[in-house]
Parts: structure tokens; C-alpha cells; sequence
């Protein structure tokens, strides 16, 4: 979704100083160590009274999952969790032996050389400083550092993060802020509840929700990017994700299958692409198989080129392409008539800045704000209406539920479209301000848009519980339904550019 076809007007997504309310999800800094990383890890600690890069190592093996954390530990214990996650407890005397350490000259059991700096790993096993660094920058360098074994044969510990640090920024400082940056993005890539904005070019930010049960719902990024957490494509409720992922792919593919459906048809037996350049509509194939261009059916040498069996087959074909042709073209109406109505802002504004009032300014562009929520909204129920009446869906209902149902889905969207064009209608008039006057355009405004809002929701509902939620494989979850649109993030800390993501292509 563009940034500038938002919806959003009276939010700067610039503005540092402006804090929304914490509605569970936040923007983690691009920092290496984010407070809401540390939260877990605090937490991780004190749960298994382990030091930070133990619990990180647990953490990272269990995908940054505290809850799995805990419910293993409640399953199996303590040792079997540590055993699963290749976390190694130091002994008393060697808890406090976390850095490179200074030994009696011993020869390395990797080099055979003798070595007098050599450094002890929690698991027991010891070896030259030289030959951990070798091995330490081979593993980052091949992209594998956030679960780095040790060097010994068949020893499943992970190696100290701090002792790779340390070890990695003597010989090569850049490397170790690579390290760095692989941890934190282990963080991020391997969490479910974090994800990375999709923008392009990426912004470097990554957004976390603190819920589980906000795993599908619409966000705003830091850089103003709206998408949808679940599937990281644009905002599409009331569409499921995997609807909205096929009609994208149709999308994509829709201006070649357009020429193809109105030019060509397929042998019904080799289903190649045949173009008719005249003649009667009986066609000959190169495969030598008979076909009706009228319904693409195999015909045989004897034909009328009107009656042809298995009719109703081809029909409901047909049917099905029309409606896909119906429904697309609903869709796009909608949005060329938002990307129309987003130029009412500056017009608006324009007028605004003549008149005193800020009362008056907040009510017109809350009517601008519902009006993008409502037209998208109203955009995408067509889709789903596709996929849930006549296409991937259409059987999940029997033919009784799936007729009532889609006569009070078809009532639920005309009511709604009348009341948007109300709306639009409105706000694309002439008005004055004058709120003495019960029936002026700008109070009709108010009114107009808590109507549409009481429609938008009253639509959610039915789709939620008696449409997706009333499948035979199962429910379907949605985007919850929010008149002020995707929420905004809240930014934690301070953004250093150096540290972005962008360098690493992950977006």
C-alpha cells in the first residue's frame, strides 16, 4: 500500500514527539541490544537462573518462544531442556571464567602447537585462542554464527556469545558488529511475534506484537508503511490472508489471462491456446481433436454449432469467469474512486485554512479518514465475496447456507455502498460552516460517517461469525476491524543509522 494513500491525515509518521497508546505491538529500535529483545531475555534468566548468553542460546534453539521456554521447562526439566538446547552450565570454580583466559603453556588439541593463551568454553572442552578466532570467523563469514558448536567432536554446546565477541572484535572489529547484527536478527527472523516492515526500499525497522492473538491484524511501521502482520502485504480485511494472496497472484496474471479468455480457447484435450481467425464454430486442433468454440467442449466430426453436450458444464465455467470479471472490476472501481477522493484533503485543507476553528477542522477530515477506511473496506469485501460464494470456498457451505448467507452479505454491502456514496457525495460539495443550522453539509458529514463507521462493523461481524466462522474445515481469522485504520507503532530508543538492516536484504 502506498504510504500516501494512507487514510491517516492528522498523523505525522515523522514526528518523533508523538506518542499513540500502546494497543500491544511496538517497533523495536535499530539498536543492538532493544529493550523488548532484553525483556525476554530478563525473563529467560530468571526463569532458569542462567546468565545472558545462556538464556539467549535457550531461547534462540526454542525460537524465542518464553512460553515454549516454560512449558518445557514444566515437561521435561531443567537438564533435558538445557540438553535440547545446547546450553552447558559451567561448574562453581569456572562460572566466573567467561573471557579468554591465561594457562600453563599446553599445546592446542586443534594446531598441536604449543599455546599459552587458550580459553575454556562453559561445556569443559579448551583450546587456543588463534583456533577459536579461525573458527569463530568462518562460521559468521558462511552466515551460521547464531548457534555456534563447539569445536570439539560430537559436543553439542553453543559457545559463549561474549567469548565470540571478544575473540572476533581483536582480530576484526567489523566482523564482530556483523555477529552483532546476526544476533539481533535471530532475534527477529526466527520470533513470530517480529517481524521486518516490508517496505522497499526497507527502512530497517522491525515490529513486534506482544499478543498472540494479534498474529493477524493491520500495522503501521515507523516510515509510515501500513501491511498486514500475517501475510506482510497490504492492509486487506476483511479479506483472509489467503485470499488476499490469490487475488494478488490473479492481479499479476490477469492482463495476460484477459487477452487469452477473450482471444483464444483451450483443446479441451492438449488444453493448448487455439485463436479462431473464421470459419463456422467448429475448430480443429493440430492434436487432431474436435472442439465447439462456443463452450470449448470436444464435439466430434458431426456438429450443429449450437447444441453441444455437457452444456451446463461449460456454463457454470463461464459463470465463474464472469464473476471473477465482476467482482475485479467492483474492486478496482472502488480504489480508482479512493485514489479520486484522497485528492480531497488538499482541497479541504485549502478551505480549511481560511476559517477559524479547529472543532470544524477535526470533524471534516475525520469524515475524509472514514470515508478511505469505509471505500477500502468496501473494496475488499468484494474479493471476498468471490472466493467465499463461487470460488475456493463455495463449497465449505451447503447449497442452502451458502444462498441465505450471500443474500444478506449481497443487502449488508448495498447498504454500505449507498451510505460511502452518501459520504463521498458530501464531502465533495460545497459547504459552509454553520453549525446553527441542524441541516448543513458538515453536520451531515458527522452523521454520515458514524452511520458508515455502524455499517463497516456491523459487516465485520457477519463476515467473521457467519461467514468464516461457520466453515466446515474451520474458522478463518481476520484483521479485527478499526475505524482509525492500522495502529500506529510506538518507537522505542534511538535510531542509528548505522546499524540498519538494509545492508542485509532481509525486507
Amino acid at each position: 500500500m502506498d504510504a500516501n494513500n494512507k487514510g491517516c491525515y492528522d498523523r505525522d509518521p515523522h514526528n518523533d514527539d508523538e506518542k499513540p497508546p500502546d494497543r500491544g505491538w511496538v517497533v523495536p529500535p535499530k539498536t543492538k541490544n532493544p529493550f523488548v529483545q532484553q525483556e525476554d531475555l530478563c525473563r529467560v534468566m530468571e526463569l532458569l537462573s542462567v546468565k545472558e548468553n545462556e538464556a539467549r542460546t535457550a531461547l534462540v534453539h526454542y525460537r524465542w518462544d518464553v512460553k515454549k521456554v516454560s512449558a518445557v521447562l514444566l515437561e521435561k526439566g531443567a537438564s533435558n531442556l538445557f540438553a535440547e538446547a545446547g546450553v552447558s552450565i559451567p561448574e562453581e570454580d569456572q562460572a566466573s571464567n567467561n573471557t579468554p583466559t591465561l594457562e600453563p603453556v599446553i599445546r592446542c588439541r586443534i594446531c598441536f602447537m604449543p599455546k599459552s593463551h587458550m580459553t575454556r568454553m562453559n561445556c569443559g572442552h579448551c583450546f587456543c585462542n588463534k583456533c577459536w578466532t579461525k573458527y569463530f570467523t568462518i562460521n559468521i563469514l558462511n552466515g551460521k554464527s547464531r548457534r555456534i558448536k563447539c569445536m570439539a567432536h560430537r559436543c553439542n554446546s553453543i559457545c559463549d556469545e561474549s567469548i565470540i565477541r571478544n575473540l572476533v572484535g581483536e582480530q576484526d572489529v567489523n566482523l564482530a558488529e556483523k555477529f552483532e547484527r546476526f544476533l539481533f536478527e535471530s532475534y527477529i527472523e526466527e520470533n513470530k511475534m517480529v517481524k521486518w516492515c516490508p517496505s522497499i526500499p526497507p527502512c530497517g525497522y522491525a515490529l513486534q506484537i506482544k499478543d498472540e492473538d494479534d498474529l493477524i491484524c493491520e500495522v503501521e511501521c515507523r516510515c509510515g508503511r501500513q501491511f498486514c502482520f500475517g501475510c506482510l502485504l497490504e492492509p486487506h480485511s476483511p479479506c483472509t490472508c489467503l485470499m488476499w494472496e490469490m487475488w494478488a497472484k490473479s492481479r499479476d496474471e490477469l492482463e495476460t489471462d484477459n487477452w487469452l479468455n477473450m482471444n483464444t480457447k483451450r483443446c479441451p484435450v492438449c488444453h493448448k491456446c487455439i485463436q479462431k481467425d473464421g470459419g463456422c464454430n467448429s475448430m480443429y486442433c493440430p492434436c487432431g481433436n474436435k472442439f465447439s468454440w462456443l463452450h470449448a467442449i470436444a464435439t466430434g466430426k458431426e456438429h450443429t454449432g449450437t447444441a453441444v453436450a455437457n452444456h451446463s458444464i461449460c456454463c457454470g465455467r463461464k459463470e465463474n469467469e464472469e464473476r471473477y470479471t465482476y467482482c475485479y472490476a467492483s474492486y478496482m472501481g472502488h480504489m480508482e474512486s479512493l485514489k479520486l477522493e484522497m485528492k480531497l484533503k488538499d482541497r479541504i485543507e485549502r478551505k480549511l485554512s481560511t476559517w477559524k476553528g479547529a472543532l470544524v477542522e477535526e470533524r471534516l477530515k475525520s469524515g475524509l479518514h472514514m470515508l478511505s477506511i469505509a471505500r477500502r473496506f468496501l473494496s475488499h469485501s468484494y474479493v471476498l465475496a468471490f472466493y467465499m460464494f463461487w470460488d475456493k470456498f463455495r463449497n465449505e457451505m451447503s447449497k442452502e447456507e451458502r444462498k441465505s448467507r450471500k443474500k444478506i452479505f449481497e443487502d449488508k454491502q448495498q447498504q454500505l455502498e449507498d451510505h460511502v456514496e452518501r459520504l463521498s457525495g458530501l464531502l465533495n460539495k460545497p459547504f459552509e460552516v454553520s453549525m446553527d443550522d441542524p441541516y448543513s453539509t458538515q453536520v451531515s458529514i458527522i452523521y454520515q460517517s458514524i452511520a458508515t463507521d455502524s455499517l463497516c462493523r456491523n459487516m465485520y461481524d457477519f463476515i467473521k461469525n457467519d461467514l468464516l466462522g461457520s466453515l466446515r474445515s474451520g474458522p478463518l481469522r481476520i484483521a479485527p476491524y478499526r475505524s482509525e485504520g492500522p495502529v500506529r507503532a510506538i518507537l522505542l530508543g534511538a535510531v542509528t543509522t548505522e546499524d540498519s538492516h538494509s545492508d542485509n536484504q532481509h525486507c
